[in-house]
């Protein structure tokens, strides 16, 4: 088995024990990224800023990989509120485009940080 460690400064680093994300044959398992502004290591204010600060986050890790948007299989999304489910599917219609990738969605009782979103991607090259 050879896996590759992926670290990059476009996205924020780690804040326990992880790698942003692992290679393996071709898979990509990223760490779930929060509202964090790598330039500032602050985490934004707000559900709609913090989704949208992932979003850019998980950019920067794809970018980092030479992967693109439509890389991404599969998303794991964790939200302290479910009731902020419809927000996440606006997200979603602004961040990706048919045919959607595969997606979980559960409500925690808190994540690091103090963050109302966290949200995971696996992506795939072809």
């Amino acid at each position: 088995m050879s896996k590759t460690i992926i670290k990059t400064d476009l996205a924020p680093g780690a804040v326990g024990t992880y790698s942003q994300g692992v290679e393996l044959n071709g898979t990509y398992f990223f760490s779930g990224q929060i509202g964090i502004d790598p330039s500032t290591s602050q985490l934004v204010e707000g559900f709609e800023a913090q989704t949208s600060q992932i979003m850019k986050n998980i950019d920067g890790l794809l970018q980092a990989c030479d992967l693109k948007r439509e890389n991404i299989i599969k998303t794991s999304i964790f939200l302290t509120d479910l009731g902020n489910f419809s927000k996440v599917n606006d997200a979603y219609v602004e961040y990706f485009s048919e045919p959607y990738p595969a997606r979980s969605c559960v409500e925690v009782s808190a994540l690091p940080k103090g963050a109302l979103v966290e949200i995971e991607v696996i992506a795939a090259k072809e």
